[in-house]
C-alpha cells in the first residue's frame, strides 16, 4: 500500500509459515480493557474508513496534526486519547513518549502501530474489527464485494486482499492432488543438464529460483508481456520457476533459456566456459530490460524503475568525496546489484585488519584461526580512502584541485544482497585464481557498513540483517574449473547443486566452502 511504511518478517525457505508460531506484540494486551472493542470500532468509522458523508465531512475537518496542523504526513491517533498527529515528523511519537500511550493507528490504512516495538502490529481481534468496520463502510457507499478492488484501485484509497472462502479452503483440504509442504518436502529441488559447459548458468539459476521473493512472483503470474513470448527472458524465466515447482524430480533441459541469453547477451554466446558473476548480471539486466514498471513504460534506468529485479537486487551505494583544505564533502548515491570485494592475496593491497574489529564479533565470525572473513572484506571496501596526489578533484569549495579520501557506504540496502568475492584477478601482467579461504556467517548484520548508523553498535536494529541462502562455488583453475551452488531449501536444510545432481549438505559443508557468489536474504522487509 503506497505510503504506508511496513516491516516484514521474511521466510527464507520454502516451507508455509506458520502465524501462530510468531511473536506477537505483548504491549496490546495494556489497551484490550473495559469498552475497548466498541473504541476501537468508533475510531474506524468516524476517522479511517468513514462509510458515511458526514463522517467523511467530519474526517477532513477535525482530522488535523494537534501539533503543527498538518492534514498529511501520515496521520495517526492515538488509540488511548483523541490525539492526532504526524507519523512523517514524529509529532505522533512524541505524544506517546510523553503520555505512555503505546499504541497508535494509521488514518489512511487503518494499520496499528507500537511505539514500544517500533513497527506495526498484527492482532487476529484488532484485524478483525478493521475487516467488519470496512465492508460496513464499503456498503454505505455502495460497494460490492465483487467491484471493490477495481472500485479502491482508482479512488487510491486501498487495495483489498483475497481471501479464501470457509467452502473453498474445505475444497483444497479434500484435494487428493494437494501438495503439502512439509519439513522434508523436494519440491523446488531440480536438477539442470549441462548443455556444454553451462554450470556457469546452472548455478546461478538454482540460485535465483531460491529466491523467496522472486519465487513467489513468478508462480503468482504477476509478469504480464507485451514481448514475443519466444524472445522474452522474463517468460522463460517464469516458465522456469513453473518446472522447478511442478514437482517434476527428474533433471530439467534449460535449452530455451541458454539460446535466450545467447540472443541478448552476446558476449556469453558459445560454448566456452563463462564467468558465473558476469552472467548473473547479465542475466539481471536483460530481466530488467524485459520487466515492465508500474507505468508500463521501458525500465531503462535502475535508479526510477518498480521492476521485480530493481525491487529485489537493487541497492544504493554512498560515495563521500572529503576535501583535504576545506574538508568539504560531495555525495553521490549509484545503484548497485552487487558488491565486489577484494581479497588478501590479490595484487591490491588489503587492508592490515586488527582481530576483533568493529562487526567480526556481531556478525558471528572469529579471527582464532587467522581467517580473512566476510566483515574484514566489508570492512576494507567501506573504509576511506586517500586518492593522492596523482588523483586531485576539483574542490567545490575550494574551487581548485585538491588532494581528498573517498569512502563507500551503503545507503541504500537491497533485499538481496549478493557479495562477489573477486577470485579471478585479470590484468596485463598477471591471471591467476585466488583460493583465500574467506569465512562468512549464516546471518550478517549490514549496520556497521551504512552511510547513517547508531552511535551504540550494542544496540543494533533488526532491520538491516541478513540469513545466508544461496553460495556459489568454483572448483579448478581459471583455464578450467566447474560451478556449484549450496541452496537453503528449508531453515538449517541444505542442498548441494551440481549439474543434474543435487545432494543433500550439511551447514558445515557450506560454510567451509571456498565461496565466490554469496547471496543473503534480509531478514525483515521495510516498503513504502
Amino acid at each position: 500500500e503506497p505510503g504506508k511504511l511496513v516491516r516484514q518478517r521474511v521466510w527464507t525457505g520454502s516451507a508455509p509459515r506458520d502465524l501462530n508460531k510468531f511473536h506477537r506484540c505483548p504491549h496490546v494486551n495494556g489497551f484490550k480493557v473495559d469498552n475497548w472493542k466498541q473504541n476501537l470500532r468508533v475510531i474506524y468509522q468516524c476517522f479511517v474508513w468513514s462509510g458515511s458523508a458526514e463522517t467523511r465531512k467530519r474526517k477532513a475537518k477535525s482530522c488535523v496534526c494537534h501539533m503543527c496542523g498538518a492534514h498529511l504526513n501520515r496521520l495517526h491517533s492515538c488509540l488511548y486519547c483523541v490525539f492526532f498527529a504526524c507519523f512523517a515528523k514524529k509529532h505522533i511519537h512524541e505524544h506517546a513518549k510523553s503520555k505512555r500511550h503505546n499504541l497508535a493507528i494509521d488514518l489512511l490504512y487503518g494499520g496499528i502501530y507500537c511505539f514500544m516495538c517500533q513497527d506495526y502490529i498484527y492482532d487476529k481481534d484488532m484485524e478483525q474489527i478493521a475487516k467488519e468496520e470496512q465492508r460496513k463502510a464499503w456498503k454505505m457507499q455502495g460497494i460490492s464485494a465483487s467491484n471493490t478492488l477495481c472500485h479502491v484501485h482508482c479512488i487510491g484509497e486501498k487495495y483489498s486482499t483475497w481471501e479464501p472462502t470457509k467452502r473453498e479452503l474445505d475444497l483444497l483440504r479434500h484435494n487428493p492432488k494437494r501438495r503439502r509442504i512439509t519439513s522434508n518436502c523436494t519440491i523446488g529441488l531440480r536438477g539442470l543438464i549441462n548443455l556444454g559447459n553451462t554450470c556457469f548458468m546452472n548455478c546461478i539459476v538454482q540460485a535465483l529460483t531460491h529466491t523467496p521473493l522472486l519465487r513467489d512472483f513468478f508462480l503468482s503470474d504477476r509478469h504480464k508481456c507485451e514481448m514475443q513470448s519466444n524472445s522474452c527472458l522474463v517468460c522463460e524465466m517464469s516458465q522456469l520457476f513453473q518446472e522447478f515447482y511442478s514437482g517434476h524430480r527428474s533433471p530439467h533441459i534449460p535449452f530455451r533459456l541458454l539460446h535466450l541469453v545467447w540472443t541478448h547477451a552476446r558476449h556469453l554466446a558459445g560454448y566456452e566456459q563463462q564467468d558465473a558473476h558476469e552472467f548473473l548480471i547479465a542475466a539481471l539486466d536483460v530481466l530488467h530490460r524485459h520487466c515492465k514498471d508500474d507505468n508500463g513504460k521501458k525500465a531503462n534506468n535502475p535508479n526510477h524503475c518498480n521492476c521485480i529485479i530493481d525491487q529485489i537486487f537493487t541497492g544504493g551505494l554512498q560515495s563521500d568525496v572529503t576535501c583535504q583544505v576545506c574538508h568539504g564533502v560531495s555525495t553521490t548515491i549509484d545503484p548497485f546489484w552487487d558488491i565486489s570485494l577484494d581479497l588478501p592475496g590479490s595484487s591490491t593491497p588489503f587492508w592490515p585488519l586488527s582481530p576483533g574489529g568493529d562487526g567480526s564479533a556481531l556478525n558471528g565470525e572469529s579471527h582464532t584461526t587467522g581467517a580473512t572473513t566476510l566483515t574484514d572484506c566489508l570492512r576494507r571496501f567501506t573504509r576511506p580512502e586517500h586518492l593522492g596526489s596523482s588523483a586531485k578533484i576539483k574542490c567545490s569549495g575550494c574551487h581548485s584541485y585538491q588532494e581528498s579520501t573517498k569512502q563507500l557506504t551503503m545507503k541504500k540496502l537491497p533485499i538481496v544482497a549478493c557479495f562477489h568475492l573477486k577470485r579471478f584477478e585479470h590484468s596485463a601482467k598477471l591471471r591467476r585464481k585466488i583460493t583465500t579461504y574467506v569465512s562468512f556467517p549464516l546471518e550478517l548484520d549490514m549496520t556497521p557498513f551504512m552511510a547513517s548508523r547508531p552511535h551504540n553498535l550494542s544496540s543494533l536494529p533488526v532491520w538491516n540483517r541478513y540469513s545466508l541462502f544461496a553460495v556459489v562455488n568454483h572448483q579448478g583453475t581459471l583455464e578450467s574449473g566447474h560451478y556449484t551452488t549450496f541452496i537453503r531449501q528449508h531453515k538449517d536444510q541444505w542442498f548441494k547443486c551440481d549439474d543434474a545432481i543435487i545432494t543433500k549438505a550439511s551447514i558445515k559443508d557450506v560454510l567451509d566452502s571456498e565461496g565466490y557468489l554469496l547471496f543473503y536474504h534480509k531478514q525483515f522487509l521495510e516498503y513504502e
